[in-house]
C-alpha cells in the first residue's frame, strides 16, 4: 500500500490563467452505444444528459486547443513559458512518439521544459500542480509553468459501467507565485491495492473492442466506497487543521463530475455541500477526467458564485485508487477572463 500526503503551505503557487476548450458538438446520452437492460437503467441513473464529443480531434489538439486560450488571456507567449506539463493521455494516438513534444512544438514553447504527469486517473492533475510547485521552489528564475490535459476516453464506447459517460475537453492552466486564484494547499494519498480495478484491455484487439471494465463491481460499490468515506474525511480535517481553518470557513466544495450519485455521496461522507455548478456541469459534459475541478472552479467564477477572499475545497477520487484535496483561495477576478 502507497500512503503519502504532501503539504503546501511554504511555496506561493497560483493559476495566473485557465481555460477549457469543449468541442462543439454536443452527444446525448441516451442514444449512445447499445448497452444491456442493467447497463441502461445504471447509464439512466448517472445524471448526465449529453456530453461533448469530436472524434476527429485528438487528446493533443484538445490541448492545443485549451493552451492557446490560457495564454491569450493572460497575455503570456508561449516562448515565454518556463515549463509545459502535461497530464498524460489514457491512451496515446501512437506508441513511442512524444504527445508533450508534439505540443511544445504546435504552440512553439521550444525554451520550456517539457515532459508528462499521470498514472492517477481523475487526480492526476494534482501530481502535476506539486511537480509545478516544485519547479517554482527549486528554481528562482522559473516562471509561467503550463499545466495541460486532454481527456478523451480510452474506449470506443464512453460509457464506463458503473461508474460515469465520458466527454471531450481541453484544459489550460497557467501557473505562477501570483496569480488570482492561490492554491493554499494539497492533499494526496494512494492505495495501490486498486491498481487494475479498471481497465481497458488492448492488446491483439481491434480499437473498436476496447471497453474500460471494472474487475471487481463489489469492491468498487463498496469496500472502495467505505474507504474513500474514509480517506476523504480524514484528509478534509487535516486540510482545515494545517490551514487554521474550521468548516464554517470554507465557501464552497467542487468535486468532479461521475454521477449524481457521486456527488450526493462526497455530500454526506464529508457533510458539506457541492456547489450547484458540479451537477449542472455533470448533466451538459459527463465525465472530463482530471479537468472536471477546475472546470467547475472557473465556471463558479464566471456566474460570479465566488467573490475574493472565498476558500474553496477541491475535491477529486479516482478509483486506482488516489485522492486528492485542494485547498484554493479566490483573489481579485478584475480582468480576469
Amino acid at each position: 500500500m502507497t500512503d503519502h500526503v504532501t503539504r503546501s503551505d511554504r511555496v506561493s503557487i497560483a493559476v495566473r490563467g485557465a481555460a477549457s476548450y469543449l468541442p462543439e458538438r454536443v452527444v446525448p446520452v441516451a442514444g449512445m452505444a447499445a448497452l444491456d437492460e442493467n447497463e441502461r437503467r445504471t447509464r439512466a441513473g448517472l445524471g448526465i444528459d449529453t456530453v461533448r464529443a469530436d472524434d476527429r480531434i485528438g487528446a493533443v489538439e484538445l490541448c492545443e486547443r485549451a493552451a492557446r486560450q490560457a495564454l491569450d488571456r493572460a497575455g503570456v507567449d508561449a516562448r515565454d513559458l518556463g515549463a509545459l506539463i502535461m497530464v498524460e493521455s489514457r491512451a496515446p494516438e501512437t506508441f513511442l512518439s512524444s504527445e508533450p513534444t508534439r505540443l511544445q512544438h504546435l504552440l512553439g514553447a521550444e525554451a520550456a521544459t517539457t515532459f508528462t504527469v499521470g498514472g492517477l486517473g481523475c487526480v492526476s492533475v494534482t501530481p502535476a500542480l506539486l511537480t509545478a510547485r516544485g519547479l517554482l521552489a527549486a528554481d528562482p528564475d522559473m516562471d509561467n509553468i503550463l499545466v495541460v490535459h486532454g481527456s478523451k476516453p480510452a474506449a470506443a464506447t464512453r460509457y464506463r459501467h458503473p461508474v460515469t459517460v465520458n466527454g471531450d475537453s481541453g484544459q489550460a492552466l497557467l501557473l505562477s507565485r501570483r496569480g488570482p486564484v492561490r492554491i493554499l494547499d494539497i492533499a494526496q494519498q494512494t492505495n495501490g491495492r486498486y491498481w487494475d480495478l479498471f481497465q481497458v484491455k488492448y492488446r491483439d484487439r481491434p480499437t473498436s473492442q476496447w471497453r474500460e471494465e471494472c474487475a471487481d463491481a463489489t469492491a468498487y460499490s463498496f469496500r472502495l466506497a467505505v474507504e474513500t468515506r474514509n480517506r476523504t474525511s480524514a484528509l478534509l480535517d487535516g486540510l482545515l487543521w494545517r490551514n487554521g481553518l474550521r468548516r464554517e470557513d470554507v465557501r464552497g466544495y467542487v468535486s468532479h463530475n461521475l454521477s449524481a450519485g457521486s456527488l450526493a455521496f462526497t455530500e454526506e461522507a464529508l457533510d458539506i455541500g457541492i456547489l450547484p455548478v458540479c451537477r449542472e456541469n455533470l448533466r451538459a459534459y459527463g465525465h472530463l477526467g482530471p479537468n472536471d475541478v477546475f472546470l467547475n472552479l472557473y465556471t463558479a467564477l464566471e456566474r460570479k458564485e465566488l467573490a475574493a477572499g472565498d476558500r474553496v475545497v477541491l475535491i477529486s477520487v479516482s478509483p486506482v485508487a488516489a485522492w486528492s484535496l485542494l485547498l484554493v483561495e479566490i483573489g481579485p477576478q478584475e480582468g480576469v477572463a
